[in-house]
């Protein structure tokens, strides 16, 4: 069994341990094929997006390629997969994708083209298709994580939003509800002034935990008893106080209970849905899958316009934390399989069996 720690700031290619565990914890596509990180307890190593119940920071540790975790004595992960050989143009999308990282503004697309010797259209094209996002996006993304970082270490809002690339203030303000899930201010502040409500009930399929910001249920999980789920809720919201809903809340509570034993109904309830740029293409692609019919990875894939970021597609759908309101169980593999399911399999196929009626 392999053991120690090895430490990714030995190759100047791999990501410092921080971005690759953010990388991992998100299930970040962005870094399949430039990260691999590997588990000393299991002696498995994943791409950044795979499906598999997130490990303890203890016991990673991260490569740059797969043949660097081989050569450490762990093994290829059977559900991602990564010893499996990149896409053709995946080492240019990665010289890209640097460019974007080291540049002080972001790139234009004819810029970025012109660096790995592409027309802007066919760049375009196979960057979406190689990572599941566009360009755009992905210079989005960057430049919310260097919000994050700045806003981090304790930068001034001003400071952090012209350190991240925004042109204006008003550019920043109109997006850093969605990127930082809370005011800017007060994710600077460790975020202590977002303040979720929640309930745990018991439901047909064992447990439910429901939680709510001020803009709408930001969670629904299912577990087996009250002490496991607000733990999880814990670890998803880490900077987040919480208090227990009262009276008022339990609507709220009552309609989500509702939603697990009926689940082919339509959701009214306001929602604050909070994931990367890709993991909302999915999640809405997800949301137009009929009651009663299911889709596999690859149909999603396809519906997003991401062919080939089907392991991302899973990734997006292990990290939802709305359960039946984001229908992420309709989802299966391409034999008929039902595949895994974050609050498991079991009740992955009671929900589907409800639905078919």
């Amino acid at each position: 069994m392999p053991h120690g720690r090895i430490s990714s700031s030995h190759d100047p290619n791999c990501p410092d341990d921080e971005r690759a565990w953010r990388a991992v914890t998100a299930r970040d596509a962005c870094f399949d094929g430039r990260i691999y990180y590997a588990v000393t307890t299991t002696g498995i190593f994943c791409r950044p997006s795979c499906p598999a119940r997130k490990p303890d920071r203890a016991n990673v540790t991260f490569h740059a390629s797969a043949e660097a975790a081989e050569r450490a004595g762990f093994r290829p992960c059977k559900r991602c997969d990564p010893s499996a050989a990149a896409p053709p143009w995946a080492e240019k999308i990665e010289q890209a994708c640097r460019l974007m990282e080291s540049a002080e503004a972001p790139p234009t697309l004819a810029a970025l083209a012109d660096a790995v010797r592409s027309s802007p259209h066919h760049f375009h094209r196979q960057f979406k298709e190689v990572l599941g996002i566009t360009p755009k996006a992905y210079a989005g993304a960057l430049r919310d994580n260097r919000v994050r970082a700045a806003l981090s270490g304790g930068a001034s809002v001003t400071d952090a939003l012209y350190e991240a690339g925004f042109s204006s203030s008003g550019r920043f303000y109109a997006s850093a509800s969605g990127a930082l899930g809370m005011a800017p201010r007060a994710f600077r502040d460790g975020g202590t002034a977002e303040q979720l409500i929640y309930a745990v009930a018991p439901c047909s399929l064992g447990h439910v935990l429901i939680a709510a910001s001020a803009k709408g249920v930001c969670a629904i999980l299912l577990g087996d008893g009250p002490d496991e789920l607000t733990e999880a809720l814990q670890t998803l919201f880490p900077r987040a106080s919480f208090n227990e809903g009262d009276d008022r809340f339990g609507d709220t509570t009552a309609a989500v209970v509702s939603l697990v034993d009926t689940p082919a109904k339509q959701s009214q309830l306001p929602l604050d849905i909070r994931g990367t740029a890709f993991q909302r293409r999915v999640w809405e692609a997800l949301r137009k899958i009929p009651s009663g019919m299911t889709a596999t990875y690859g149909e999603i894939a396809a519906a997003i316009g991401a062919h080939n970021a089907v392991r991302a597609v899973a990734g997006a759908c292990a990290a939802n934390k709305l359960a039946v309101i984001i229908p992420c169980h309709r989802v299966i593999r391409s034999d008929g399989a039902l595949s895994g399911y974050r609050w498991g399999q079991g009740r992955k196929r009671t929900l589907l069996d409800r639905e078919k009626g």
